[in-house]
């Protein structure tokens, strides 16, 4: 990460400020909460991914700074109505916006969020630029509901579960690397090959967030171990064992699944163990990781280069 910081120190210094004036509002309840969500930290890989990806094609303006805090504010939108959608408590090591100022106050401020992000576009003067993130959060809500739709579902294969991470996750990585692209003016085939290098990056980041569920620590992923499976969600270690395990394995993830229990995460958690799910689960994000940088052989070198590289192994060499 030391690389990649080294790249964009300064340019997310002025994204962050940018994102508290953008935050400011006559209203009291959207300041709390936005500096609260805006406090609480978090990587921002998707705002990173947009400003590295126009350096590495040579942009020389300042939309790049608008567009990753757009995408920053985008993604905090979403996790203001997943939290709420998924009664979470925890987040980042701290209480949840919902937590501390209720379900209404959290979406009613993901909507502000939302509706910030889009002013902010518009200041961008590109009707590409709004395209793309209209689809963008098109897909990205499709996906949500995808996913509600699939609590529960013991019956879903590898690839409805790659599909929801893909609209859910991965959409948005895709954006926020194809944005840096188009500030850039970069011709069609680039512009195509960055969007696919954000689309693998962010499918191997949510696998491994999906593994860390049944391998991390607490203190260190920020939020509860097995929260995934008291909410149901069917993630790729559990359709392993489903599919793999033996019966009493896979008959314990589908019990566990289909009650939405936390109850049954011990014997989830040895299953999983049991038939080599996480190892699975982390070869299909390494092969992601690897297609994302496959993607980048044609573009110079460059620092830039060099840490949208960094930025895939850091998708799978991590603990939280």
């Amino acid at each position: 990460m030391e690389l990649v910081k080294s790249v964009v120190d300064q340019d997310m210094t002025a994204v962050d400020a940018l994102i508290r004036k953008q935050l400011y509002s006559d209203v009291v309840l959207v300041r709390q909460v936005g500096e609260y969500i805006v406090s609480s930290g978090g990587k921002r890989l998707r705002p990173i991914m947009v400003l590295l990806t126009a350096k590495a094609l040579g942009y020389q303006g300042e939309h790049h700074l608008t567009l990753a805090a757009v995408i920053e504010f985008i993604h905090t939108a979403t996790l203001l109505h997943d939290d709420v959608v998924d009664e979470s408590e925890l987040r980042r090591g701290r209480e949840t916006a919902n937590a501390m100022f209720g379900n209404a106050a959290s979406v009613l401020v993901g909507d502000f969020v939302y509706t910030r992000s889009f002013q902010m576009m518009v200041s961008v003067g590109s009707m590409r630029v709004m395209e793309v993130l209209a689809e963008a959060t098109n897909i990205i809500a499709e996906g949500e509901v995808l996913q509600l739709m699939n609590i529960g579902n013991v019956d879903i294969d590898e690839a409805g579960y790659l599909q929801v991470i893909q609209y859910k996750t991965a959409k948005l990585f895709e954006a926020a690397s194809r944005l840096g692209a188009i500030l850039a003016g970069a011709d069609t085939a680039t512009e195509s090959a960055f969007a696919r290098y954000g689309m693998h990056l962010g499918t191997a980041f949510q696998i491994i967030d999906d593994v860390l569920d049944y391998s991390g620590h607490t203190e260190e992923i920020g939020k509860n171990l097995g929260d995934d499976l008291a909410e149901g969600k069917p993630t790729l270690p559990l359709i392993y064992v489903m599919r793999n395990g033996a019966p009493e394995h896979a008959n314990a993830v589908r019990e566990a699944l289909t009650h939405a229990s936390r109850d049954r995460f011990d014997d989830v958690s040895r299953a999983i163990h049991a038939t080599g799910a996480l190892d699975y689960a982390r070869n299909i994000a390494t092969a992601e990781a690897d297609r994302a940088k496959a993607e980048l052989e044609g573009v110079p070198d460059s620092q830039a280069k060099r840490a949208l590289l960094a930025l895939a192994d850091l998708a799978i060499h991590r603990n939280s």
